[in-house]
């Protein structure tokens, strides 16, 4: 499980060599929002998994 803290910018994905299952719950709160950052392509994937193209 992991808890992100509003505010911050972050990325999940599965690594290479790994499967990854995504469920996400979200706890309502006043004046917030969901914001979809740009999708991350696979230079910048396989740069942030040191792992070679």
């Amino acid at each position: 499980m992991v808890n992100i803290a509003p505010g911050v910018k972050h990325w999940h994905g599965a690594a290479p060599d790994s499967w990854f299952s995504h469920l996400a719950l979200e706890v309502p709160g006043e004046e917030a929002s969901n914001e979809w950052l740009e999708p991350v392509d696979d230079e910048q994937y396989l740069k942030a998994t040191d792992k070679e193209a």
